[in-house]
């Protein structure tokens, strides 16, 4: 039973005050991203096997080629994405959607070479600017986050 100088929200503000930190979400576990990994590398890779050893290279196979090699190099990627953002954290650190865009992109970087390179336009300097066009991409990407990220304020009294 409450007293009458004891005001009910005087807890509330308590437990508000403690849960409002300045604190950056938490950096992602590794565990997800490297069964996803693996799943994804899996799938990807046994796919392009038994696609280039069984079938002819006609429309539908070859639209199939494309989404098994999106899915190898973005599987092969994720990994790799993970150690890059915790390697060189921001504040704040990349939450899960980030490293799962950057390994996908460079998936479709992937099948993108390997399209011009299917039609023979692929040269090492369109690589390089596509390739540099993708970084820029991403670099404003984490840029427009970082800048739109505030810290939780904390309640003052």
């Amino acid at each position: 039973m409450r007293t009458a100088n004891h005001d009910y929200y005087d807890d509330y503000d308590i437990i508000q005050s403690m849960s409002n930190t300045t604190e950056p979400p938490a950096f992602p576990s590794f565990r997800t991203f490297l069964w996803a990994g693996i799943l994804l590398s899996l799938l990807g890779w046994g796919g392009l096997a038994i696609l280039v050893a069984t079938t002819l290279p006609t429309l539908g196979p070859r639209w199939l080629f494309f989404f098994l090699f999106l899915s190898a190099v973005s599987g092969t990627m994720l990994p790799v994405a993970y150690f890059i953002n915790l390697r060189f954290p921001t504040n704040p650190p990349a939450d899960g959607g980030v490293i799962i865009r950057e390994a996908v992109m460079v998936g479709i970087y992937g099948c993108l070479l390997a399209w011009l390179q299917q039609g023979r336009v692929l040269t090492a300097p369109l690589a390089l600017i596509l390739g540099l066009g993708f970084g820029i991409i991403e670099f404003l990407l984490r840029v427009r986050e970082i800048s739109r990220w505030k810290p939780k304020e904390p309640i003052d009294e």
